[in-house]
């Protein structure tokens, strides 16, 4: 027999849409993906798959189920065989019933749940966690919630935790790399990380702690934070981990829609109320992961962050995190000065219901606030309104809501739609520009404030190559020079700045100037750049040709940028709007072709013959 914890690893990691697919044609419609059913042979799209929920529906034969239960009709398989059919597509290992699985990380997991049954411990001890148990007891906790949520008090000693590991056998190291120690250059010895505080344990989908989260108590304990949680382990990931979500997920399901607070107080003041669907982030922003977690469970979301001004960030910022990963969010204004947690103490559930039926839409709650604060009555404040929408209108992904979003925002700024798809498309765009890494989104060290290299970046691609290469192309022929400059290229056709001082240099050198004194022309990074586009061996097939396009592209560049920009607004257009478009797009396609600009200049750059900027 297959454990329950790992039937429900293979139900959550299987892609019901990806696998039932292979049996029949699925086409997504709306939030869920038709066909026709395979199970009895149906020619009608009367076959739906629902890929955030887990489940199939016949509307004809009336079958339905989760992932197994389709392969138990449809092969014919009993349930463990269905589990492991499963199991087998998606990469996952399914131990015969005597075989014993190995878990790499199984000492480290054995240390973390021995360090969750000491703190609780430690909580229960009559004089250790007597402080501990009064602040519970005093936020309405009662005995039964202790161990139903398993929290724990770390005693305010430096090593009480090491100590007793010690006893137990468990060295430092693998203390060391589940976080529960932490070591300074004021330390001799490694010291206890969680110390004084409250411990809410974290733990996995299969119900196994993995790091846990401290509350400090100590009312004087000024300058340190309130709250802690353990680092980065191999057994824990913070970025793609949700508090609560082992115990909110089903409950998740069967409501489709979750509660999303900031705490680990607020979640358990919401279940004990309950409100099971209650989960949060651990102490940072939702990441893109965990808003694709939590879209696996249900389509809605409701923000029930702090109603000031951090409170607002961090929720629109939550919104905009959820909307990429196709969730709808919906944000619930909490009275000013009040958390979940706090309104629960003082109001009781029924007002927070209450709050939960008046939740409004994501982007309405943005424009209420630019609404109220003036910004829709004057020609400057509506320009500053569309730039605060604009982030949450170019991450909705939802086509339908898109379109919604899309014309709800222009009725209420008075802008156009179609200048809105121009402005979302143009942000979009901004985001995979030029300045994007090429290979992380991070800067290389020590290039902090400064500008990318151009030699490592693209933005379209095509536009540094042909920069790079025209360049290349000169410097290696300097009768090029006045050629170039004749043929009507400036400096300002140069978008890399790097590049463009180089171009500069070489018109002012001519085709006389000989390389020392252009690179002695040149500040300390372009003459750099400068003597690595010299020394670069790369062998250019039919330069005359390469140089012709390059020139011809950079001089046109306005006019394929405009091309771009009309591919990125056709996918928010509606028809009115896509109509126009394409007629655009075809006058300026016959402009370029006009001037001999090639539109497949990607894949030249691309080729052999010249390979793309390193």
């Amino acid at each position: 027999m297959v454990k329950d914890e790992l039937v429900e690893e293979i139900r959550e990691r299987a892609e019901i849409v990806d696998l039932l697919g292979e049996y029949t044609s699925l086409k997504r419609s709306g939030r869920t993906w038709r066909g026709p059913c395979p199970l009895h042979g149906g020619e009608g799209p009367n076959f739906s798959v629902d890929p955030g929920r887990g489940l199939f529906k016949c509307f004809v034969c009336g079958e339905g189920g989760d992932i197994f239960a389709f392969f138990m009709k449809h092969l014919g398989l009993d349930f463990p065989s269905a589990v492991r059919h499963v199991a087998s597509r998606i990469g996952i290992e399914v131990p015969e019933d005597r075989e014993v699985r190995e878990d790499p990380w199984g000492p480290l997991r054995e240390v973390v749940a021995f360090a969750e049954e000491w703190f609780r411990e430690q909580l229960h001890d009559e004089s250790e966690g007597r402080a501990a148990r009064r602040y519970l007891v005093e936020r309405g906790f009662e005995e039964d919630d202790l161990d139903r949520f398993r929290l724990g008090w770390a005693p305010d000693q430096w090593r009480a935790l090491r100590d007793a590991a010690k006893a137990r056998g468990i060295d430092d190291g693998e203390l060391l790399e589940t976080g529960l120690l932490a070591t300074s250059e004021r330390a001799e010895e490694p010291y206890d990380r969680f110390r004084g505080r409250l411990i809410f344990p974290i733990h996995d989908l299969r119900d196994r702690p993995i790091a846990f989260g401290g509350r400090i108590l100590a009312s004087e304990a000024e300058g340190i934070p309130k709250y802690i949680n353990s680092p980065e382990s191999p057994i824990f990931h913070k970025g793609r981990t949700l508090y609560g979500l082992g115990w909110a997920r089903h409950e998740i399901r069967r409501e489709d829609a979750s509660l999303l607070c900031e705490g680990y107080m607020d979640v358990l003041a919401l279940h004990r109320s309950g409100f099971l669907t209650a989960i949060a982030p651990l102490g940072t922003s939702l990441t893109h992961e965990q808003a694709e977690l939590l879209g696996r469970y249900g389509r809605k979301v409701f923000l029930l962050y702090d109603s000031d001004a951090a409170g607002l960030k961090a929720t629109f910022r939550a919104g905009d995190a959820l909307l990429a990963a196709g969730v709808h969010p919906m944000v619930v204004s909490l009275p000013p000065g009040e958390d979940p947690d706090s309104l629960l103490q003082r109001a009781g559930p029924e007002v927070l219901s209450e709050l939960l039926d008046d939740a409004v839409d994501v982007l309405e709650r943005k424009l209420q606030i630019l609404e109220r604060q003036g910004y829709l009555e004057s020609i400057e404040g509506r320009r500053r309104a569309v730039d605060g929408l604009l982030s949450t209108l170019r991450s909705v992904q939802d086509p339908a809501l898109r379109d919604l979003y899309l014309g709800r925002a222009a009725e209420r700024t008075g802008v156009r739609r179609d200048t809105l798809v121009s402005e979302v498309a143009r942000e979009q765009a901004r985001e995979s520009g030029p300045r994007a890494w090429r290979h992380s989104g991070e800067p290389e060290p020590g290039t902090e404030g400064r500008d990318p290299d151009p030699m490592q970046t693209f933005g379209s691609e095509a536009d540094v190559a042909a920069e790079r290469g025209l360049l290349l192309l000169v410097l290696r022929d300097p009768t090029l020079v006045d050629q170039t400059v004749e043929r009507g290229l400036e400096a300002s056709h140069f978008r890399e700045p790097g590049f463009r001082s180089i171009y500069v240099a070489l018109q002012a050198a001519g085709q006389d100037g000989d390389t020392e004194s252009l690179v002695s022309s040149l500040g300390g990074a372009e003459a750099d750049l400068l003597e690595r586009l010299m020394e670069d061996s790369t062998e250019i097939m039919h330069p005359g040709d390469v140089y012709d396009e390059a020139l011809r592209r950079l001089l046109n560049r306005e006019k394929l940028d405009r091309l771009r920009q009309i591919d990125r607004e056709l996918e928010l257009a509606d028809e009115d709007q896509a109509r126009r478009l394409l007629v655009e797009k075809s006058e300026i396609a016959k402009l370029l072709r006009g001037a001999g600009v090639s539109l497949s200049f990607v894949r030249n750059l691309a080729s052999p013959g010249m390979p793309p900027a390193r």
